[in-house]
């Protein structure tokens, strides 16, 4: 999803930051190769698969979740890297602030945000298994 922005003289632009602020509101606009986990939308494969396809398509992709999600970005992160995909360029956690629909009152919820960036051929890593013995071994 991204957001659509309509120029008007009165409103400032931050193109680094991708915002677009308006009065006092702040639309910030999603990038293109990040992904929002949840753990009830859709199952972890179709996650897992649109991260690959976003890793040919843009050479890295960033993955976020809260709460619950959180294992799910985690198990994505670690089959990419395990499956020689990706590596770990960056991970962030912090905690960001929801409001309890039940209770309603305002919780705090724990957030993770990890970068994976593509593997070139070249960097791929052999498994210690397929290293070379010494032939003078007996």
């Amino acid at each position: 999803m991204e957001a659509i922005v309509v120029a008007h003289p009165t409103n400032a632009i931050d193109a680094e930051k991708n915002k677009l602020a308006v009065g006092k509101i702040v639309i910030q606009s999603q990038k293109k190769n990040r992904i929002q986990v949840s753990n009830t939308k859709k199952p972890l494969f179709f996650y897992l698969n649109l991260a690959k396809k976003y890793i040919k398509q843009y050479n890295d992709v960033e993955l976020s979740a809260l709460g619950m999600a959180i294992p799910t970005v985690v198990t994505i992160a670690e089959v990419l890297k395990s499956n020689g995909l990706a590596i770990e360029k960056s991970v962030a956690t912090s905690t960001v602030g929801a409001k309890d629909d039940a209770k309603g009152r305002l919780v705090q919820k724990a957030k993770i945000e990890i970068v994976l960036e593509k593997i070139e051929k070249n960097e791929k890593k052999t498994p210690a298994t397929a290293e070379p013995k010494d032939v003078d071994q007996e």
